[in-house]
Parts: structure tokens; C-alpha cells; sequence
């Protein structure tokens, strides 16, 4: 998951947000529930304050203060989606960089599902020997 506004300085949007929104609104068909949502209150809660911070306290003015709008969070395919909406030459760029991070992420989680996966093997296979000794014990 990837937040607008981590995207929208990774693409150096002059507009922040807002490019990356009004190009998603000028497509919406092209991003579906799975690929873009709106994070709920308890997960902006979670987050830091960056968000609050954006657009509304701007030439730090102490009003506006919360934020206006949930702000949105792309999922892989959403920023890949992205990546063929916003036609310049530093989307490409950066949304080739991000997919790259995804596939890295995904190698490395799934190496450490299948280590963990051996090292619970060896867990069993050692209780059960250990199981074993217990009843010779008890004989």
C-alpha cells in the first residue's frame, strides 16, 4: 500500500495530491476497490500526523489543522494503474522503481514463509523425538 502523498512527491506533482486525485477521478473506471481505497479514520489514527499537514496548514497557519478528506492508499496494481495514467517521463520512472520495490518485497517475504516453514518442521520433528525420550523415560 502507498499513500497519495507518498506518490505525489516520489512523482514530483507540482500540485501534491491533487494532480494524483483529479487524474484518478478523470479515470475512475480504471481503478476498482482492489487497486485504490480510502483509508478509514482508525488507520490515518495509526499513522502519523504527516497527513494532517498537507494542504490545509499551509504557510503555517494554525487553522486547518485536521484533515478536509481521508486520503487515499494505492495497492500494487493501483500504482501501476497510475503509472499509465500520468504521462511523464518521471511517472515511468518512478512507478517502475516502485514495482521493483514490490517484487523485492514479495521474494522477501516468501523466502521468510519458507524458513520459517523448515524451522517449524524441525521444531515438530524435535518435539517429537523429544516426546519419544519422555515415554522411554517413563518406562
Amino acid at each position: 500500500m502507498v499513500a497519495t502523498r507518498d506518490l505525489a512527491k516520489l512523482y514530483r506533482c507540482k500540485n501534491g495530491t491533487k494532480s494524483i486525485n483529479l487524474a484518478v477521478k478523470r479515470h475512475i473506471n480504471r481503478f476498482p476497490e482492489r487497486f485504490i481505497f480510502q483509508l478509514t479514520d482508525d488507520e490515518i489514527s495509526q499513522l502519523d500526523s504527516r497527513f494532517q499537514f498537507e494542504t490545509l496548514n499551509k504557510n503555517n497557519q494554525k487553522q486547518g489543522l485536521n484533515i478536509k478528506y481521508r486520503p487515499y492508499a494505492f495497492t500494487e496494481q493501483g500504482v501501476a494503474m497510475l503509472s499509465s495514467v500520468l504521462r511523464t517521463e518521471v511517472a515511468e520512472q518512478v512507478s517502475i522503481a516502485i514495482m521493483d520495490a514490490f517484487v523485492e518485497m514479495r521474494k522477501y517475504i516468501s523466502t521468510n514463509l519458507i524458513e520459517q516453514k523448515h524451522i517449524n518442521n524441525m521444531v515438530l520433528e524435535h518435539n517429537e523425538r523429544i516426546s519419544l525420550l519422555e515415554k522411554i523415560d517413563k518406562i
